[in-house]
């Protein structure tokens, strides 16, 4: 086939899609890599331009390396991506402007999902915002770890597993009962032989604790609001990002400027 018959739609919707390197691509129209990568670069990504006028945003980052992440705000009753920036960093300002945005364009944001950076549950006015359980459970893992020793940890890991399955009161129950047993040992304190300054013995422990005590007011608010539709945890995004590295990665060693070109058209934002 001659390169000049080539439809450019049906060149990338292979590439991107279909997940066909450029030698595959090479082999199926009869030309070279090089002619192949210089019509991807003549693509043209055709951008959603049309949204809802009402959303639940999940928002969160991903990362392609060091100091390259992609932002991304997604409406999780149509599964519509609204908004997404390329960043170096994570930072509670960059979440704002990507909001703030989204209410330029006219879309009414009732309710936001988020994975409980700290700092960013006061940004955002009277906007119900739920905290991805699955994030909080990762937190309190790092903590404990996958296999803690202790009793008290091994009882408390237990109960935070149960987190997406239960209801506010049932967790919140659990978690108290768990505090009035094991409070003297969480509160225990050691002495350093150097300073001579105390310090809790268990502080992993009584960190793992208070991140459930801090977020609790975050982690049911989708009980709330019901009639809002919002979701507990940030999967329907944490998925996306994963279906989009896994394509990627049919792709190693694009430049940054083409591998955003591939972002752009999966988001189609």
């Amino acid at each position: 086939m001659s390169t000049r018959r080539i439809n450019l739609d049906e060149l990338w919707a292979l590439y991107s899609s279909g997940k066909q390197t450029y030698v595959q691509l090479a082999e199926r129209f009869c030309c070279s890599n090089k002619t192949i990568q210089r019509m991807l670069d003549k693509a043209t990504i055709h951008k959603r331009k049309e949204f809802s006028s009402v959303a639940v945003v999940i928002m969160d980052t991903t990362y392609f390396g060091r100091n390259f992440g992609v932002m991304v705000f997604k409406n999780s009753l149509d599964g519509v991506v609204l908004y997404k920036q390329y960043i170096r960093y994570e930072t509670n300002a960059l979440y704002l402007a990507g909001i703030a945005e989204i209410r330029r364009r006219g879309i009414y944001i009732q309710a936001i999902v988020c994975d409980g950076r700290q700092g960013l549950f006061g940004l955002f006015g009277d906007v119900p915002i739920q905290m991805c359980q699955f994030h909080q459970i990762q937190i309190v893992l790092r903590y404990l770890t996958r296999k803690p020793k202790t009793e008290a940890a091994i009882e408390l890991k237990k109960i935070t597993l149960k987190l997406p399955k239960q209801a506010r009161v049932e967790f919140v129950n659990e978690l108290d009962n768990w505090y009035l047993r094991w409070s003297d040992y969480l509160n225990e304190r050691s002495r350093s032989i150097v300073t001579g300054k105390t310090y809790y013995t268990h502080k992993r422990l009584r960190s793992a604790y208070l991140s459930l005590k801090r977020h609790l007011p975050y982690l049911f608010v989708f009980e709330d609001y019901k009639e809002l539709m919002i979701p507990n945890t940030t999967n329907a995004l944490d998925g996306q990002f994963s279906d989009l590295k896994n394509k990627l990665r049919n792709h190693n060693g694009l430049s940054k400027e083409r591998k955003m070109k591939f972002i752009d058209g999966f988001f189609k934002v």
